[in-house]
């Protein structure tokens, strides 16, 4: 909202919540324009077509051609004959002004990354912070602003195709060999298996007997 003010020159002011003596123009708004929907809802409108249509029926000859209390005079008068110039806004300036914004950082490749998809700035901005403005409703195409350097830049979408190139195949020296059995494993019982069986002929009595003539120890 701020921004949106800052770029159309209107003043942005904020009222106490739940207190209407602080806003008392909204509230008078808000007053004409529920007399307008009374009369409406009388119509029995389908579209909004119908809305529109009697809404500027209303205007022109209910409001305008009505004296205004703190005007004293009609508000059709008083706009014609008010010396303040009117301070006409390009339909490209006003598009604008509604634009969403938020600020990114380049890359090494020159490009940012928005709602998970790349979008090719240049090399020249590498490491800078850039302003993103962009539709909501619409995010094929973003407006990049540098604002020190002034680069303003409308940027698509990147879209990455066939011609970018695919991943080749892995031969098959290189892909992952299948194994039966873990060769730690192994490896390792057959040292426990030879450290088993030394354990076990340390101390044999039956080649004591033999030597010795032992029958029973």
């Amino acid at each position: 909202m701020q921004r949106t003010c800052a770029k159309l020159d209107i003043k942005l002011l904020y009222t106490k919540p739940y207190s209407p003596e602080s806003k008392g123009k909204i509230e008078r708004f808000n007053r004409t324009a529920d007399a307008f929907l009374s009369e409406a809802r009388l119509q029995n409108f389908t579209t909004l077509d119908g809305y529109n249509y009697y809404l500027d029926v209303w205007l022109s000859e209910c409001y305008h051609k009505k004296e205004h209390s703190a005007l004293k005079t009609t508000p059709f008068y008083a706009f014609n004959s008010s010396k303040n110039p009117i301070r006409p806004v390009t339909p490209q300036a006003l598009a604008e002004a509604f634009m969403h914004q938020e600020t990114r950082k380049v890359d090494k490749s020159g490009c940012i990354s928005f709602e998970k998809q790349l979008y090719e700035v240049g090399l020249s901005l590498i490491g800078q912070m850039v302003e993103i403005l962009y539709d909501p409703a619409d995010t094929s195409v973003i407006t990049a602003v540098h604002p020190a350097t002034g680069f303003t830049k409308r940027i698509s979408r990147m879209e990455i195709g066939v011609k970018a190139g695919t991943r080749p195949k892995m031969p098959d020296t290189l892909l992952p060999a299948s194994v039966d059995s873990s060769r730690l494993l192994n490896r390792k019982d057959i040292v426990y298996q030879e450290a088993y069986r030394e354990k076990v002929n340390a101390i044999k009595y039956s080649a004591l007997e033999e030597k010795e003539g032992v029958t029973h120890v």
